[in-house]
């Protein structure tokens, strides 16, 4: 044996790579079909914890060259940062009628982000694909696009006697343990009964988020003594929906407008204030001449006074058109309280420029 010795060291090396999603839903976007305009442009938007480095999302719905015109084409593209260039992996999808994801595109390679420069796909989907199946595609004439950015914000190395795991957020850990108990039915006390269905719960979690799940377990109900507590006029869905926010804080599918008004009912009946607001911003972006007076008279059975002063708003400002739907027809019978009311908001504008605010 020579007796040599074998040294051995290690290292590590971490890079920093930060995730966001945005969710863009155009409405009445036949119309941007149609060549009304050659491109439309998002919002901006950029990660909370990077405000000074903002995006936008940018369709062209003829394509953006001859090769394309065929195609709606969808980009995203780096409006301002401290510093350039920025290295980012990039999704796009679209969320179709059932708030599943379809066409789901991802850009193999990282790409390297200028000031002012797109990055995307000019062929992303056939215009004449979209438009057969604007039921599922296109739902109440709207269209959701989504991205996902997977920013590279820097690396770092240490010695390996040095390296230490990462610390996790101690409220995400909260959040997800929380939602596990709810998915895989741990340590129930309770049982709710929905279409059939039997789900298994906790009271301590819903006392804790719903008053009135609160009252039915405190006083000697019917739901008190059995632990069990049977809905009826909630869908099955909107259901799912509302459980995944009482135990998480989160409602994913609030971009479907049948979803968020069932959810806005569900939230008002168990008094769950943070899902009504969620569900009232949501609808404030979706409104449209065909579900304005719909929006507002589901605002005013609920009292949501945000979402009945935009929805007002609105109909207020494209008034001739909504007064030509059968909506607004059959709301002068069943609400006239409501149509009182927009004659009234409208005969106190006194400048002829007045435009509300749609902002939500």
């Amino acid at each position: 044996m020579s007796g040599d010795l074998e040294a051995k060291s290690c290292g590590y090396t971490h890079i920093s790579v930060q995730k966001f999603c945005y969710e863009w839903t155009i409405s009445n976007f036949s119309f941007c079909m149609d060549g009304i305009r050659e491109n439309v442009t998002s919002p901006r938007f950029s990660l909370e914890a990077s405000e000074e480095m903002q995006w936008c999302l940018r369709i062209f719905p003829n394509g953006v060259d001859e090769e394309s015109k065929n195609y709606l084409s969808v980009y995203l593209g780096l409006l301002s940062c401290p510093k350039s260039p920025v290295w980012a992996k990039v999704q796009f999808w679209i969320i179709n009628a059932q708030g599943e994801k379809y066409l789901l595109t991802k850009m193999s390679n990282v790409l390297r982000f200028l000031l002012n420069q797109y990055w995307g796909y000019k062929k992303f989907i056939l215009r004449d694909f979209l438009l057969s199946h604007r039921h599922r595609l296109l739902p109440e004439d709207q269209f959701t696009l989504c991205c996902k950015v997977s920013i590279v914000e820097r690396s770092f190395s240490m010695h390996g006697d040095n390296m230490r795991p990462a610390i996790k957020d101690p409220r995400q850990m909260l959040v997800n343990d929380i939602g596990e108990l709810w998915e895989n039915s741990l340590f129930t006390d309770c049982s709710l009964v929905v279409a059939g269905q039997e789900f298994r719960s906790h009271k301590a979690i819903l006392a804790a988020c719903s008053p009135v799940f609160r009252a039915m377990f405190e006083h000697e109900m019917l739901e008190s003594l059995t632990n069990r507590i049977e809905i009826h006029d909630i869908h099955l869905q909107v259901f799912k929906e509302m459980m995944a926010f009482i135990y998480t804080g989160k409602a994913p599918h609030l971009h479907s407008r049948s979803m968020a008004t069932g959810l806005l009912a569900a939230a008002d009946k168990y008094d769950l204030q943070g899902l009504k607001g969620m569900c009232e911003d949501a609808l404030c972006r979706n409104l449209s001449v065909k579900n304005a007076v719909p929006t507002l008279i589901l605002a005013d059975l609920h009292k949501t006074e945000h979402l009945k002063t935009r929805a007002m708003d609105f109909i207020i400002l494209h008034a001739s058109e909504v007064s030509d739907n059968v909506g607004w027809k059959s709301m002068v019978e069943s609400h006239p309280h409501l149509v009182e009311e927009a004659f009234y908001s409208l005969s106190s504008i006194q400048c002829p420029g007045f435009e509300p605010s749609l902002e939500c």
